[in-house]
């Protein structure tokens, strides 16, 4: 294949949005459908996604017990007939979902979804397809059954994550594309018998485990259409929310880490989507040494998408055992810890965008309250609403209930721009405490009604 033709990763996740984004969907703002776009566009069951708004990814496989990468078989170059060995190494005795959830539940989760095959083709339930699974390892038992049964006990959404492109069944077309094999030996490749291939586990998968919450396709790498096979899906599990890296634009978009901008540009979401970042730097999967990110990161991460409108998954990386990371387990309760303090501010909320020029900082209102939710390090212990000017009756730093004070002022930065005054929320005590994550709460007897501004791009953060 011609080198142009060859996405790399990221122009690939950057297509797959804007697919998403063009597609004739819902549009959205703080994840709740906009004003005269009926929620019946997604009826049937599906609004659960618009309310849960944030879960936990969970990227388990054969790679995890390498520890190295999810993707270890096409980075590190590993033929076939070796990666295949870890069959039957596969042996998590320590596995127990409810110790999952209950991580999920500490960081404040809603839903949960795993990988049952990723790219190395490996299945984490009792497929019939194959005898690449779990079934015929030492372990010889169904993860997505005890997962699936341990959800649905709970009450706790479950999600399944499904790669389309597969390094282990011989029908794929291993090309040596992005995210693709060279050609191995056995390969038999018929895009047609592997479609129905696939198309016989996404049936397992949505008639064999209960009710199903979501769907989340992984690398079409040959970018082929056929919207049937969503179609399928939602016959059989209509609460099912499907993303935009399948066979056609799905429901929602799908950024990836830190790598759409987009993400920072808009001040909410037009369309639906999920971002998902893991804890690891390196990896998605399991890995030795890991890098993890700072709590810091991932909070003012997490805290963007949602006030924006978006829903998140955050993964986590199983080891070979079953059990979660120590060092990722501390990440999540952490991030807990932040999060249900201030989850009134993300959760059941609308944007209130409209009402400042500042983009250091996101605005979300439920009846009268106003949300100023600080994604930005503060660069001075004032946060500047230009043009709002309406002076709260009760203003508070919501993540330790402390009163702050406000004024309204004519201040030197803003002379040349009408209206002259601004709220000013002051003396927020940024050099006592870590500044990560803040919300302040402006409660107001009647909400402000936005002023369009006039004069020079805001300067007054």
């Amino acid at each position: 294949m011609n080198a142009k033709n060859i996405l790399t990763r990221r122009s690939f996740l950057k297509a797959g949005i804007t697919v998403a984004a063009a597609a004739p969907i819902l549009s959205l703002a703080a994840g709740f459908p906009s004003p005269g776009r009926p929620r019946s566009a997604f009826d049937g069951g599906r609004e659960w996604w618009f309310q849960a708004r944030y879960g936990m990814f969970v990227h388990w496989g054969l790679y995890s017990i390498n520890g190295w990468h999810e993707q270890d078989q096409w980075r590190r170059r590993i033929p076939r007939a070796e990666y295949v060995k870890l069959q039957q190494q596969w042996n998590p005795v320590n596995f127990n979902p409810d110790h999952w959830i209950d991580l999920a539940e500490a960081a404040g989760m809603k839903y949960l979804c795993l990988t049952t095959k990723h790219h190395d083709g490996f299945c984490l339930w009792d497929t019939k397809q194959t005898t690449y699974n779990t079934m015929n390892t030492p372990y010889g038992k169904d993860v997505l059954k005890q997962l699936a049964d341990a959800c649905h006990r709970r009450k706790f959404p479950l999600c399944l994550y499904y790669s389309v492109v597969d390094w282990h069944q011989p029908n794929y077309p291993n090309q040596g594309r992005h995210h693709e094999l060279p050609p191995q030996p056995g390969d038999a490749p018929d895009w047609n018998k592997y479609l129905d291939f696939l198309k016989a586990q996404v049936r397992e998968l949505c008639t064999n485990y209960g009710e199903i919450h979501g769907f989340w396709w992984d690398m079409n790498v040959p970018k082929f259409q056929d919207p049937s096979i969503n179609a399928m899906i939602r016959q059989l599990q209509p609460k099912a929310m499907i993303n935009n890296r399948g066979f056609d634009a799905g429901d929602f978009g799908t950024p990836e880490r830190d790598w759409d901008n987009s993400v920072n540009t808009q001040n909410r979401f037009d369309a639906p989507i999920e971002a998902c970042q893991s804890v690891g730097y390196q990896s998605w999967g399991y890995r030795v040494d890991e890098d993890y990110y700072s709590d810091a990161h991932l909070i003012r991460s997490l805290q963007k998408v949602l006030a924006k409108g978006g829903n998140y998954l955050l993964n986590v990386g199983p080891k070979p055992d079953g059990t979660i990371p120590a060092e990722a387990a501390t990440i999540l309760r952490h991030i807990g810890k932040w999060f249900n303090p201030v989850k009134e501010s993300l959760l059941g909320v609308e944007s209130a965008a409209e009402l400042t020029t500042n983009r250091d900082v996101v605005l979300t209102r439920r009846d009268n309250t106003l949300y100023v939710h600080l994604i930005n390090e503060p660069e001075t212990g004032s946060v500047f609403l230009h043009p709002l000017t309406a002076l709260p009756r009760r203003a508070t730093l919501l993540n330790l209930g402390r009163t702050l004070k406000c004024d309204v002022e004519f201040f030197p930065r803003q002379h040349n721009q009408k209206p002259e005054q601004c709220l000013r929320i002051k003396n927020l005590p940024v050099n006592d405490l870590p500044t990560c994550g803040w919300v302040l709460k402006l409660e107001y007897e009647k909400f402000p009604e936005a002023v369009q501004p006039v004069g020079k791009a805001d300067e007054t953060k």
